[in-house]
């Protein structure tokens, strides 16, 4: 189990840092609101957050 729980960290921290590398500050926020969602289990808050990684993805294809 320990080695689970760390591998999901370094995914976890992995993902943080490549999407502030690419993405910025307005990165971080949408993953932290679309992590706060479903930790949360509100809808609204996690899909404000999907919806800002949505835009910054598809940004320059827009």
């Amino acid at each position: 189990m320990p080695v689970l729980a760390l591998l999901s960290a370094v995914f976890v921290v992995g993902v943080e840092q490549t999407l502030q590398w690419k993405y910025g500050a307005t990165g971080i926020i949408g993953l932290l609101l679309l992590t706060i969602g479903i930790k949360a289990k509100s809808p609204a808050v996690s899909s404000i957050g999907a919806v800002v990684l949505a835009v910054l993805v598809s940004g320059p294809a827009l």
